[in-house]
């Protein structure tokens, strides 16, 4: 075994089942998990974020499930320190941990560091804001497929915010975003091992639209309901609530938004996969051989 500890990266798009194989394997190496789903942050919602059930909290020690609230301004710089910093205490006691989620800017904050990205001036963040608030999303979005096609593939392109500070970015630097976000890779005093979990693309859609139906039967429209006068929050659009308030405000019905939900997590798995797929360092398996998972870890250690 190295001298140094271990984190155990396992990713992968969402639905896909990485919560599974994640209790699986910190139980098998007896150590926490350490979430990088940027949505399961948040203590307000639990059902549209699939967040680990109480019962599967209790199996095993978790970090970063419920930890901040929809109010709080957090971003994935804040969480490279903050989760930096808890595995220097982790790392005392373990000589492994696993980082599990599939928040694609999160994990390489983790894995490569944020990049130091230019303060963008008040005078080019309200000219671009100006821009949204008169010719609107699909403007913004051409605008930055113009600019920068790479990043426009890879960015949540129904977050205006992300969309937005992209273009700032292009226009203060002259450059692609992308090209100021392949800065040099941190140095982590510790090793990094990644094991990407992947379905084929039917099997992995057909869990996407079985779950959205399970969270609609947990409650997901109760769940949005109860933030519908905070829905201009950054953290509330996102799947699975934005959709839900497009019904609220009478733009869709039900059903349509439902099947918006389901076409939004398949395109946002998509993005997740094109992003996942550019890192040669993963190692891909099926999430149900679990036990190959785990002999493969062993074997790493």
């Amino acid at each position: 075994m190295s001298e140094q500890p271990t984190l155990i990266v396992l990713l992968g798009p969402t639905g896909v089942g990485k919560t599974n194989i994640s209790l699986r394997l910190a139980e098998y190496l007896g150590c926490p998990i350490v979430s990088s789903d940027s949505r399961q942050f948040y203590r307000e919602l639990k059902i549209g974020t699939a967040a680990p059930t109480e019962q599967q909290l209790s199996r095993v020690k978790h970090y970063f499930i419920g930890s901040h609230s929809i109010f709080d301004d957090y971003s994935a710089g804040q969480y490279e320190l903050d989760a930096i910093r808890l595995f220097e205490e982790l790392f005392h006691d373990h000589k492994v941990l696993a980082l599990v989620g599939g928040s694609m800017m999160y994990i390489d904050a983790i894995c490569n560091g944020i990049d130091d990205i230019p303060t963008v001036d008040a005078v080019t963040r309200q000219n671009w804001l100006n821009i949204y608030d008169e010719k609107g999303l699909y403007f913004i979005q051409e605008e930055l497929k113009r600019l920068d096609p790479k990043h426009y593939e890879e960015v949540d392109l129904q977050n205006h915010k992300r969309v937005l500070h992209a273009l700032e970015i292009c226009t203060i630097t002259g450059k692609p975003f992308s090209d100021i976000r392949t800065g040099k890779r941190k140095e982590r005093p510790f090793n990094i091992l990644k094991i990407g979990l992947n379905r084929s693309r039917e099997e992995l859609y057909d869990r996407i639209n079985n779950r959205v139906d399970q969270m609609m039967e947990e409650g997901l429209l109760q769940e949005a309901e109860k933030f519908y006068e905070h829905r201009q929050l950054n953290t509330l659009n996102t799947v699975g609530y934005k959709e839900l308030y497009e019904f609220m405000t009478g733009k869709w019905s039900l059903e349509f938004a439902v099947n918006m939900i389901k076409q939004d997590s398949r395109r946002y798995a998509k993005r997740q996969l094109t992003w996942f797929n550019r890192d040669k360092e993963i190692h891909w398996f099926h999430p149900d051989n679990e036990q190959e998972i785990i002999d493969f870890v062993h074997s790493k250690l």
